[in-house]
């Protein structure tokens, strides 16, 4: 008896750790994706703590799996490929901190993401506090653009080429053209919500939220990020639904007229040379230079701003700092080589291309089975089965404005929405990286390995299409549903 009983308190003890530490892992999960745009140093604290308790759990939770993820295999290649650079570096404990402290800092939150969302529920939390955070950036950037910023933020204006330019707007990131991106991924998210939203409720919300995202991008005068949401747009708008893109043209028509600083900014891509595009091309010549030097394993992890003197065709100073090329396939390629540059392209559009392929469908309802008692549709059934009907109450009229609408999402709904959000967002990013490497700045980084890890979750759940081994993903996705 003493033994059984023992045995029960151990039972017990363990199953309490266990929810416990199932518990603690989500909610650090949670504030890392709510504080990344907010705090970046919380964020990546809550979420190592998030990996270790989840880590912890394995062990001691015999429920809990870990699975294979759409694109591990490329991930492994990339974290191997892109240490095999640190061996040419030309400071290598420079280049193996950096990248010990980013590339396995990034493979934990992408397999924290991957690992511990396994339910459409845990899906729309995620969205809810990356959602929250977006909200906040938002307001503190609209904040900024009604009370001013320092004098030293003033740096991001080309007052040669924009005179008319005084302000730019960044909110809690480190530069407009960041912040740009970052809104870039969020407005994309959104979007993903709202063309899947069947309530007028759900809409309304949904594009409010995305018109003050707009506006708040159309104050960081970011030429590059302005002009791939109006591509995304675009494609959308042609391949699905053209009442989106006519929504968008009118919006971006009205900015355009009512800001001519806007609008001067924007047409200057396609009108003339200012000194920002002038050292893109001058960084990219010199990066292509680097390229060609080292092919196979490149010029080490984070080392760009050492050997870029070398290369040096353009600003001819030897105090001048460059950190990144500019353009993130360069940037890659000339960092950890070419084939550590094809590790990570296929980690990344591979990613995009699980996201925007995936279909959920709404499950089948359940038919009742008929009983003894039910009532016929004809004869004197019929008759009672009308008087019934009769009797019963009339239902209130329905409110204009139904807040619960906001709440009514089915599973398919949420995963099919954030699916295709985060397609979109990886896109955005993708489209960036022509002009810019947004992925040099180590919050949105973290943001992409956040957005691949929830991909690679939602396409292991059930109900998922779209992956080409149909088999193994409906047992990959049997064995998430056990554990």
């Amino acid at each position: 008896m003493n033994n059984d009983m023992r045995e029960k308190r151990r039972d017990y003890q363990r199953r309490n750790r266990v929810r416990l530490l199932r518990n603690g892992s989500w909610y650090a999960t949670l504030a890392g994706a709510f504080l990344l745009a907010l705090w970046p140093l919380g964020a990546e604290l809550a979420l190592l703590l998030g990996f270790v308790l989840m880590l912890v759990r394995a062990k001691l939770d015999q429920g809990f799996h870990f699975r294979h993820l759409p694109m591990d295999i490329p991930v492994g290649l990339f974290v191997l490929l892109s240490a095999a650079s640190i061996l040419v570096s030309p400071d290598r404990g420079f280049s193996f901190y950096n990248w010990y402290n980013l590339v396995l800092v990034y493979l934990a939150v992408y397999l924290l993401f991957g690992q511990i969302v396994r339910d459409a529920g845990q899906v729309r939390e995620l969205v809810v506090a990356l959602g929250m955070s977006a909200v906040c950036c938002v307001l503190y950037g609209f904040y900024q653009a009604a009370f001013g910023i320092s004098a030293s933020d003033v740096a991001w204006v080309d007052a040669s080429a924009f005179p008319e330019l005084t302000k730019r707007i960044f909110s809690t990131w480190v530069n407009p053209n960041i912040f740009a991106g970052y809104l870039d991924a969020a407005i994309c998210v959104a979007f993903g919500f709202f063309v899947k939203a069947e309530d007028k409720e759900k809409r309304i919300v949904l594009g409010l939220l995305l018109i003050g995202m707009l506006g708040c991008l159309a104050l960081t005068y970011a030429r590059g990020a302005l002009l791939v949401i109006a591509i995304i747009v675009a494609i959308y708008g042609l391949l699905r639904d053209w009442r989106i893109l006519v929504a968008f043209v009118v919006l971006a028509g009205g900015a355009l007229l009512f800001d001519p600083v806007l609008l001067d900014r924007v047409t200057s891509v396609f009108t003339k040379m200012d000194t920002s595009a002038e050292m893109r091309l001058a960084f990219w010549e010199s990066t292509i230079a680097m390229i060609g030097d080292h092919p196979f394993l490149g010029i080490g992890w984070g080392a760009y701003w050492m050997v870029y003197p070398t290369y040096d065709f353009y600003m001819q100073g030897e105090y001048i700092k460059i950190v990144h090329a500019h353009n993130l396939y360069l940037n890659y390629a000339a960092e950890i080589g070419l084939p550590g540059a094809a590790a990570f392209l296929w980690y990344f559009f591979g990613s995009m291309v699980t996201a925007l392929r995936a279909r959920f469908r709404e499950p089948e309802p359940v038919q009742r089975e008929p009983q003894p008692f039910d009532l016929r549709e004809d004869g004197i059934d019929g008759e009672l089965a009308s008087v019934q009907e009769s009797l019963k109450p009339e239902e209130p009229e329905k409110p204009r404005f139904d807040w619960k609408h906001l709440r009514s999402w089915t599973d398919a709904q949420v995963l099919g929405s954030a699916s295709l959000g985060l397609g979109l967002a990886i896109l955005s990013v993708a489209l960036n990286g022509f002009t810019d490497d947004l992925l040099f700045n180590i919050p949105t980084s973290m943001l992409l390995w956040h957005m691949a890890g929830l991909v690679g979750a939602i396409a292991l759940m059930p109900g998922y299409r779209g992956w080409p081994d149909r088999s193994v993903q409906e047992g990959a996705g049997k064995k998430g549903e056990e554990a």
